[in-house]
């Protein structure tokens, strides 16, 4: 029909979309040397992961769209390999913009004890620890933890193990689903406390004139200042609280989309091995090209709040001409 002719093209639209974004990303930050540095492995890696998303994931998940009733007829070996990149490349995806939220919280409220060197520290220690964690995740089924392909019905999914299924969703999604919400709402609040504490820093004016004699030999110098007042910029906004505004908001969209894309399909992943609920594939396919439409999203939007980024862009686009 036409109607699934258009949502075809959408989806191919959509994986090819976001390959080449996050490619165009990764080809920037190698190619300028101001990229070379924290926070921008922490954005190299996220659109490591989305690339993959989009090049190893999507088109095999496109494929089994098209296939009649959704079934898998490219044999065992290709499905655990569609498995295995699935969880691995969307987990790290995951955790990846835990990460970057976590980076833009200690770059705010720990800025004498973050310096450049703790922060390319503690940002090589979270892309490790991103990856081994997906890893973990996506090889477990591999080594015998529950069953992904069923020739008898031509299915291929993740291992619908009561027991994998709450261990990989709770690792893969509601457990930095609980940081990234920590984590804006330390943000939300260092930024009003500082806002708040920049409005009460004003010196009261003097209720006198006040007088300053100079002891000094004939004549005698007197300088009077009347009704002084003394304030700390109470109009306009500081550099610091500029850049907690901006990261307060980058932070609040990048977690806001995340929740949005890939909150419909943890549910029903958890829900349906453990009350073994019956959801139709129709929806099934839905949620997870939700979810997959946050690989696109991601490099969007931490790079529509950085000047740098967009300059790059231009300049990358300049020199090929």
């Amino acid at each position: 029909s036409f109607f699934t002719v258009l949502i075809l093209t959408l989806l191919v639209l959509l994986t090819v979309a976001t390959f080449l974004w996050n490619l165009l990303v990764l080809a920037t930050i190698l190619r300028v040397k101001a990229f070379h540095r924290v926070p921008h492995n922490l954005v190299a890696s996220t659109a490591v992961s989305d690339v993959l998303v989009a090049a190893l994931v999507m088109p095999l998940s496109l494929v089994k769209e098209l296939s009649a009733g959704r079934r898998w007829r490219l044999g065992r070996e290709l499905c655990l390999v569609w498995v295995c990149f699935d969880v691995l490349c969307c987990t790290a995806s995951i955790w990846n913009v835990t990460a970057i939220a976590l980076d833009r919280y200690w770059s705010i409220t720990r800025q004498l004890q973050y310096t450049l060197l703790a922060r390319r520290r503690i940002s090589n220690v979270m892309i490790a620890l991103t990856w081994l964690l997906s890893a973990a995740i996506s090889l477990a089924p591999l080594l015998g933890w529950g069953e992904t392909y069923s020739p008898e019905q031509q299915r291929c999914q993740v291992s619908q193990d009561p027991s994998y299924t709450i261990v990989s969703t709770g690792g893969a999604f509601y457990l930095p689903l609980c940081v990234v919400l920590f984590v804006y709402w330390k943000i939300y609040k260092a930024s009003k406390f500082h806002m708040g504490g920049r409005r009460r820093n004003a010196v009261v004016p003097l209720p006198e004139a006040a007088q300053v004699k100079e002891a000094s030999q004939e004549p005698q110098m007197v300088f009077t200042a009347r009704r002084a007042a003394i304030t700390f910029q109470t109009d306009g906004e500081t550099w610091r609280e500029q850049k907690e505004k901006k990261a307060a908001l980058m932070v609040g969209i990048l977690i806001g989309v995340f929740v949005l894309c890939w909150i419909p399909f943890f549910i029903t992943e958890l829900i349906s091995p453990l009350c073994s609920c019956n959801i139709p594939p129709v929806w099934k396919s839905i949620f997870l090209w939700l979810g997959y439409s946050n690989s696109f999203f991601n490099p969007l939007i931490y790079t529509a709040f950085n000047k740098n980024y967009n300059n790059a862009f231009k300049n990358l686009f300049v020199k090929q001409r």
